[in-house]
């Protein structure tokens, strides 16, 4: 069995670590939420969202996990029988074609091979070829938590403009809202879907949708039945910082704390934090003579890496190898590559030293699993994170 001194290492891609802070600031007496005492935490959390989501434009919070919020950016957008254009990224990117399926929408799914992100080339010639405009929406996984792949968002957005194309962009942000740049109006993205559990390193339970006006308009025009996800009636009762129902109060005690800590250490610092931790859990990787799954340097992930295992090995076997010496949990293989890949995760509550611990108990597992490598990647990645510091430090002239 796994050692219980010590802190669990929580290596996974999500739900990643919560900060004590954000623990103690959930630590408080439910309060009434029809209060004065509430709104106020409700517009501060309201408005603190669409910093993050980087709009002007209402978020809506919902009780409930990521899925959640992608059925509501289905139903409040979409009819029985719209087609919609989605890529195959990964095993989250299927989920939601899946989801789509279930309310009637026919999905146009790109094939991939889940080594790389979705590709603008391939959706601005779909786009094109739709001359009877019969795509109602282009929906994109931003980081595929499955494969370690980063999708272009604003690559993609360009593509839809060069296609000239009135499809809603819809973008799943689930595991990259607070780790990874984006910009939900300046890349005219109309319905943007996040969770609580990864970036913003909260627990799991609450969802978001950041909504365009084209998206807003798209919700009084459609005929697919909601209650529960409804942005109307969220959109004006939020207005006066209550929710339609019972809120999960706490949570947004913490969502508060998280927006607090995110804008304290500076979202561009933040971004450069992922980018940092993430080039040096590669520089292990390669070290250790592994594969990375993702193909394409310019769509590596910030928020997790994903290693192949050499032939014959199993992941699985590893990782049940490393939690039980080492009490570091890592994330399994899904779908196609279960079995066949783990995923370091370096998101979140995340810096150097959390960071070569978690590297250390990684290569510690391959060695203790029988699993061929070479040594020498923690000491890569501390190379690795030397370098970067190095660079980023002002040169002080000496006389």
């Amino acid at each position: 069995m796994a050692s219980q001194q010590g802190r669990h290492f929580l290596q996974i891609p999500g739900p990643s670590p919560v900060p004590d802070r954000i623990l103690r600031a959930m630590d408080m007496p439910v309060i009434d939420h029809r209060s004065a005492e509430f709104a106020k935490l409700g517009r501060e959390v309201l408005d603190g969202a669409k910093s993050v989501f980087k709009t002007s434009q209402p978020v809506v919070i919902y009780p409930s996990s990521g899925t959640g919020a992608w059925e509501a950016a289905i139903v409040n957008t979409l009819s029985p029988g719209d087609t919609v254009l989605m890529a195959e990224t990964g095993h989250f990117a299927t989920l939601w074609r899946q989801i789509a399926g279930r309310f009637g929408i026919e999905v146009d799914f790109i094939p991939g091979d889940w080594r790389r992100g979705a590709d603008p080339a391939a959706i601005e010639a779909k786009l094109a070829e739709d001359r009877g405009r019969k795509i109602k929406a282009v929906m994109v996984v931003h980081n595929e938590t499955s494969t370690g792949s980063t999708s272009r968002i604003a690559e993609i957005r360009k593509a839809i403009d060069k296609a000239g194309h009135p499809a809603l962009f819809m973008v799943d942000t689930i595991s990259s809202l607070a780790s990874v740049d984006y910009r939900h109006d300046e890349w005219q993205v109309d319905v943007t879907v996040s969770g609580s559990q990864k970036g913003l390193m909260l627990p799991p339970g609450l969802s978001f949708n950041a909504i365009s006006e084209k998206a807003m308009a798209a919700s009084r025009a459609n005929t697919m039945p909601r209650s529960y996800w409804d942005w109307q009636e969220m959109v004006k009762i939020n207005a006066n910082g209550f929710f339609p129902y019972t809120p999960a109060t706490n949570l947004l005690y913490g969502l508060r704390e998280a927006v607090r800590m995110l804008h304290e250490e500076g979202l561009d610092a933040v971004f450069a934090r992922h980018e940092r931790l993430a080039a040096a859990t590669r520089a292990a990787v390669k070290a250790w003579g592994l594969d990375i799954l993702c193909e394409n340097p310019a769509e590596y992930s910030p928020v997790l890496t994903a290693v192949l295992m050499p032939p014959s090995h199993d992941a699985d076997h590893y990782r049940k190898v490393a939690l039980e010496k080492f009490n570091i949990s890592l994330g399994s293989g899904l779908g196609k590559v279960a079995g066949k890949v783990f995923r370091i995760g370096h998101l979140g509550e995340c810096n150097e030293l959390t960071l070569l611990g978690a590297l250390s108990g990684v290569e510690m597992g391959l060695a203790a699993a029988g699993v061929p490598h070479r040594s020498g990647g923690v000491q890569a990645a501390m190379a690795a994170l030397e370098s970067r510091e190095e660079a980023n430090t002002p040169k002080v002239a000496v006389a």
